[in-house]
C-alpha cells in the first residue's frame, strides 16, 4: 500500500510540475500560440476545435452614409467576413501600420484587417496600393472604423486593372472577367488625388477599378480629386469601368464628401451599372467647363456634381439615398446621365436628392438624363 501511495504521490507532483495556469496566446484573429503574422503571410486555419476562451467583444465600426435610409441590403452588397483574414497590419501600435504594409498585402490579395490601436490612424500611402490580378479571388480591406488611407493631395490610393498587362493578364477577355473581386469596407479614404494619371482616360482620386467586380460598404471618401478638365473623365473619389458581366457596383452606407473633379465629383464610369444603397453624398463638385463633348475653345468636362456615369446599357438605383449640396459647372448637379443608345434607366427610390446646382443645364431637379425612359422615382424628394 505504501509503494502504491508513494508512486501516487510521484504522479501528482508530476502533475503538478509540467500543469501551468497559462492559457496558449492567441495572436491575430486567426493565428495559435505563434508569432504574429507579418505582411504578406498567410495566418493559420483556425483548428476546428473550441476556442480556449471566448474571444472578446469586438465594438462594430461607426455607422456612415445615410444610416436612416433604410433601403434593404441585398445578399451580394453586404461586407464580407473578416473573422479569419489572410493578413494583419500592425502590432497594435499605430508606428506598425504602414504604406509599405497596405501596399504589400494589397498585392499579395486575400482578406486584410488592421491591427493599428484602439483610437483611429492614418496612413499616408507613398506608393498606391496595386491588386495584382492573378491574387486573390477576393481582396478585401477592412478598416474596422479606425483606419484611413491618405494619398496625402499627391497620389491616387488603391489601384485595380484586369486589362493592366503591368499586374498581369489572366484571361483572354480582360474587359469581361469574373475576378478579382475588390471590396473596401469600414474605411476612410481621404485626399487621393490621380491629377495627371491619364490610364485608361484618368480619374479615380481615391479608387481606380476596372474590371472584376468592385463593392463599398460602410466607407468614407473625402477631400479626393482627379483632372480638372476634360470631357469624359471623371470619379474624384471612385472610377470604375468593365465590370464583370455588367453585373452593378454596390456601394452601401457610404460617405462621399468634399470631392473635386471635371466630372463626378464622387462616382464616375463609362457603361457600368451601379447600385447605391443608404449613403450619402454632399459637397462634391463638377468642375471642368464645356461639358461633353467639348464646346469650342473649351477643355471639356464640368457634369455630375455628385455622380457622372455614360455609356450605352447601364443602369443607376439609388435607394436610402441622400445627395445634396453638390454642384456641376455644367449639367446635373447630382446626377449626370448619358446612354448614348437610349438603353440606360434609373430608379430613384426612398432618396432625397435637393440643393444640387446645375449651372449650365438639367431636364430633372438637379439631375441631366438621356435614357430610355424617365427616371422611375418612389417615395422620393428630387427638388432643386
Amino acid at each position: 500500500m505504501s509503494r502504491t501511495l508513494s508512486l501516487l504521490a510521484a504522479c501528482l507532483l508530476l502533475l503538478a510540475a509540467c500543469g501551468s495556469n497559462e492559457q496558449p496566446t492567441l495572436v491575430g484573429p486567426t493565428s495559435s500560440a505563434s508569432a504574429a503574422p507579418q505582411l504578406g503571410e498567410a495566418t493559420t486555419a483556425p483548428s476546428a476545435s473550441p476556442p480556449v476562451s471566448p474571444s472578446p467583444k469586438v465594438s462594430p465600426p461607426p455607422r456612415n452614409g445615410n444610416p436612416g435610409g433604410g433601403a434593404a441590403v441585398p445578399a451580394d452588397a453586404k461586407a464580407v467576413d473578416t473573422a479569419h483574414p489572410n493578413h494583419v497590419i500592425g502590432d497594435g501600435t499605430p508606428a506598425s501600420c504602414t504604406s509599405e504594409a497596405v501596399v504589400a498585402a494589397v498585392a499579395a490579395g486575400g482578406i486584410t484587417t488592421f491591427k493599428c490601436g484602439s483610437a483611429p490612424v492614418t496612413i499616408t500611402m507613398k506608393t498606391t496600393a496595386k491588386v495584382r490580378n492573378a491574387h486573390g479571388p477576393k481582396i478585401v480591406l477592412d478598416g474596422g472604423g479606425l483606419v484611413t488611407l491618405s494619398g496625402g493631395g499627391k497620389r491616387r490610393i488603391l489601384y485595380m486593372n484586369t486589362c493592366d498587362e503591368k499586374q498581369g493578364w489572366t484571361t483572354s477577355h480582360c474587359q469581361d472577367q469574373e475576378t478579382p473581386q475588390l471590396v473596401v469596407q469600414n474605411m476612410t479614404f481621404a485626399d487621393g488625388n490621380s491629377t495627371g494619371d491619364t490610364t485608361e482616360g484618368g480619374g479615380g482620386g481615391a479608387i481606380f477599378d476596372r474590371g472584376g467586380r468592385l463593392k463599398i460598404v460602410n466607407s468614407r471618401f473625402v477631400r479626393n480629386k482627379c483632372d480638372s478638365t476634360g470631357p469624359d473623365l471623371g470619379g474624384a473619389a471612385v472610377r470604375a469601368l468593365s465590370q464583370y458581366h455588367n453585373l452593378p457596383v454596390y456601394v452601401v452606407g457610404s460617405t462621399f464628401d468634399g470631392g473635386i473633379c471635371s466630372n463626378g465629383g464622387a462616382l464616375s464610369s463609362i457603361g457600368v451599372s451601379w447600385s447605391v444603397i443608404n449613403s450619402l453624398f454632399t459637397n462634391n463638385s463638377a468642375i471642368g467647363r464645356g461639358a461633353n463633348p467639348a464646346k469650342a475653345n473649351t477643355p471639356g468636362g464640368g457634369s455630375g456634381g455628385a455622380i457622372y456615369l455614360d455609356g450605352n446599357l447601364f443602369t443607376l438605383t439609388l435607394a436610402g439615398t441622400r445627395i445634396e449640396n453638390n454642384k456641376a459647372n455644367e449639367g446635373g448637379g447630382a446626377v449626370f446621365f448619358v446612354s448614348n443608345d437610349r438603353t440606360g434607366t434609373m430608379r430613384i427610390d426612398h432618396s432625397v436628392l435637393r440643393k444640387n446646382k446645375s449651372l449650365g443645364f438639367q431636364n430633372f431637379p438637379g439631375i441631366f438624363f438621356l435614357g430610355a425612359k424617365d427616371p422611375t422615382v418612389v417615395s422620393s424628394t428630387v427638388s432643386s
